[in-house]
C-alpha cells in the first residue's frame, strides 16, 4: 500500500510541476509576444503618422483601415501560434506520462 502511495505521490507532483512549467512558458510567451506586437503596432502607427502628414485628406480613412487589418492579422498570427505551442506541450506532456505508465508495469 505505501508503495502505491508513493508512485501516486510521485504522478502527482510530476504533474503539478509539468503544469506549472507550462503557465510560466505560456506566460512568457505572451508577454513578450505583447511586447514585440506593442513595438511593431508604435512603430507602424509612426510610419503612417508620416504618410499621412505627406498624403491629402481622403486617404487618411484608408490608411486606418490598412493599420486595423494588420493589428488584426498580427493578432490572429499571434494567437494560432500560441495555441500551436501549448498543443505541442500539452502533446509532450502526454507522451512521457505514457512511458512512465509503461515503465511501471515491465517492473511489475
Amino acid at each position: 500500500m505505501e508503495e502505491e502511495k508513493e508512485e501516486v505521490v510521485v504522478v502527482v507532483v510530476v504533474i503539478v510541476v509539468a503544469v506549472v512549467v507550462v503557465v510560466v512558458v505560456v506566460v512568457v510567451v505572451v508577454v513578450v509576444v505583447a511586447v514585440v506586437v506593442v513595438v511593431v503596432v508604435e512603430v507602424i502607427i509612426m510610419i503612417i503618422t508620416i504618410v499621412v502628414v505627406v498624403v491629402e485628406k481622403k486617404k487618411k480613412v484608408e490608411v486606418r483601415v490598412v493599420v486595423v487589418v494588420v493589428v488584426v492579422v498580427v493578432v490572429v498570427v499571434v494567437v494560432v501560434l500560441l495555441v500551436v505551442v501549448v498543443v505541442i506541450v500539452v502533446v509532450l506532456v502526454v507522451e512521457k506520462k505514457k512511458k512512465k505508465r509503461r515503465r511501471r508495469k515491465r517492473k511489475q
